[in-house]
């Protein structure tokens, strides 16, 4: 008799899959769900869980970072969308008794100053006793729904963009954990330290493509925020939109000071938690965005894809432009129950 199916078979891509067999076509394919169109302004939800032990531990941040980088990575699945305003966000915390008042009040003190900076209010929540502590948070966000970056809308042509430098945080986690020893140069230290522990959703990215958007281009955008890692975003899009991606590897989203570190393309490709806009464009509006974004950098570019991948999803999303395989496993970011 076969063995029955577990997470760690199916992984979190292919339990996502699944779990969108329960709500309507489509519904898991993005950062966030497009629940209330109302005129001008939809109304977007987004869930994240943070574990200890596997998001975050007392090891490489405090609880105010904590409370930061809650709402950072639920702010940036709201600005991947194509958000133009944080709503606001729900909180569940799980925790066991014992746990020191203090630290409930540094978490929640970085979860408001995350929102006195980018907008929105704490509109509420649930609190449990639990053997671990934990944070579920729920971010609402309106777009327009006229203007909205889907995963599946990138077509043949399209220029990859990545909005800023990838890598730094994973540099930054491997600094905090004593992967690595201290940097020689101080400065690349101190800012992959701050990439891992206050994240900036990149919120300024709609307003950066409405600004660049070439007179007489339709609407029509692509992408994703690289939470789980630059390689999964582009393989997402690609394989959503059912194309291949093709990646320049002289151009890859990397920090400058970082280039020289043996880790420096893995880390950047499979680090995770960078928090960037990943996005597919016609040529002129990639080109103009760049102009328009500080930091943000042509990557690569869309292909169609191989006949015998088209069936609905793509099986060989990546590759480098020079020829060579870029395998998934390759570019693979964080993937939970593996």
């Amino acid at each position: 008799m076969a063995e029955p199916l577990r997470l760690a078979d199916l992984g979190e891509w292919g339990l996502i899959e699944r779990l969108g067999a329960f709500a309507p076509q489509g519904q898991f394919d993005d950062d966030g769900a497009l629940v209330s169109p109302d005129g001008d302004h939809g109304l977007v939800v987004t869930t994240d869980l943070l574990v200890e032990g596997i998001h975050f531990s007392d090891t490489t941040m405090g609880p105010g970072d904590l409370g930061w980088r809650a709402a950072a990575a639920n702010l940036s699945d709201l600005a991947a969308m194509g958000c133009h305003q944080v709503v606001g966000l729900t909180v569940g915390l799980a925790a066991p008794a014992e746990t020191p008042w203090a630290w409930v009040e540094g978490v929640y003190g970085g979860l408001s100053e995350a929102l006195a900076h980018y907008g929105g209010t704490l509109l509420g929540g649930d609190c449990s006793g639990s053997q671990q502590r934990l944070l579920a948070i729920t971010a609402l966000g309106r777009l327009d729904p006229a203007r909205p970056i889907r995963r599946r809308d990138g077509r043949p042509g399209d220029l990859l963009v990545s909005s800023g430098a990838h890598g730094l945080s994973r540099l930054g986690l491997a600094l905090l954990q004593g992967e690595l020893e201290p940097l020689g140069d101080p400065e690349l230290q101190e800012r992959a330290i701050t990439a891992h522990r206050r994240p900036r959703p990149r919120l300024d990215g709609l307003a950066a493509l409405t600004a660049s958007q070439p007179p007489g281009e339709p609407w029509r955008v692509a992408g994703m925020d690289s939470s789980d890692g630059l390689g999964q975003a582009v393989a997402a899009i690609a394989k959503r939109s059912l194309c291949q991606a093709v990646l320049e590897r002289h151009q890859l989203p990397l920090a400058a000071a970082m280039a020289e570190l043996p880790q420096a393309e893995a880390w950047c490709l499979g680090g995770g938690e960078d928090f960037e806009l990943v996005l597919a464009l016609a040529p002129a509006w990639a080109e103009a965005l760049v102009e328009q974004l500080a930091g943000a950098q042509v990557i690569g570019r869309l292909e169609p894809a191989q006949p015998s991948d088209v069936s609905g999803w793509v099986t060989r999303p990546l590759r480098w432009a020079d020829g060579t395989a870029l395998a998934l496993a390759d570019a693979a970011g964080f993937s939970h129950f593996h």
